[in-house]
């Protein structure tokens, strides 16, 4: 397995990104692998290096670049709001730029196939892998939104707006219950994806927390393992 760190500009600053891919057997399809609220940690690296053993080209990127450089966050108080501050920095307008600063990356490696690609978004990510599906049709072919929010807002860039311009498989692990993505914005989802002819699936899940997937706190391994599964079926149908 390969594992590198790279400096990707972007219209609006170095966006520090970790690539994963196989050794052999390359060009891999490509896969943007958004990160959650937590930021990047080991748990997340984790994460995207499974993923790209079953022969995907994993691009994860630090999205908190316009607030500083790379770093790690930890628990403290001090943490949890600059977090919260920066987490604001990030839109489902501006991921735009980020992800065609990306690819544009990925078509300089021999290791990273050309074609169609598939993005992959937690927590707050959740809602730009759609509004990604949305704005760039002409290359995103699958996309998953685990336990994602803000998903449906009172803003002209909700992810939910528009659909009807992306041409992706859309799969969302939806947590009940979870505060960041109320239940009752479900159908309001489900609507706009009916409406705009667009292949879906919703887990609906009851047994576990907003945050199940990566390893911490609030990890569920059986929900997690569903996601996986759900994932990689996703990503096999559509690349």
């Amino acid at each position: 397995m390969i594992e590198r760190q790279v400096e990707v500009t972007t219209p609006d600053g170095e966006m520090t990104t970790f690539i994963f891919h196989p050794e052999h057997d390359g060009p891999h399809p490509v896969v943007l692998y958004l990160m959650d609220a937590p930021s990047i940690r080991p748990a997340l690296k984790d994460m995207a290096s499974r993923l790209a053993t079953a022969g995907y080209y994993v691009m994860l990127p630090y999205l908190f670049y316009r607030g500083g450089p790379y770093r790690e966050f930890g628990k403290s108080d001090e943490d949890m709001h600059a977090r919260r501050d920066l987490m604001a920095t990030v839109t489902p307008t501006n991921i735009v730029g980020d992800a065609q600063a990306l690819l544009a990356i990925a078509a300089d490696d021999p290791a990273a196939r050309d074609g169609d690609i598939g993005a992959v978004g937690f927590c707050m990510s959740g809602g730009l892998v759609v509004a990604l599906a949305r704005e760039l049709p002409d290359r995103v072919a699958a996309v998953a939104s685990i336990h994602g929010a803000w998903l449906v807002r009172d803003s002209e860039d909700s992810p939910h707006l528009e659909v009807d311009r992306a041409r992706a498989e859309v799969y969302f692990a939806w947590v009940d219950g979870d505060p960041t993505a109320p239940p009752e914005t479900v159908p309001v989802m489900r609507d706009a994806l009916d409406a705009a002819g667009i292949r879906y699936e919703i887990d609906l899940i009851t047994t576990a927390q907003h945050g199940f997937a990566p390893q911490g706190e609030r990890y569920d391994r059986a929900a997690s393992e569903l996601h996986w599964e759900r994932v990689h079926s996703l990503l096999r149908r559509n690349l």
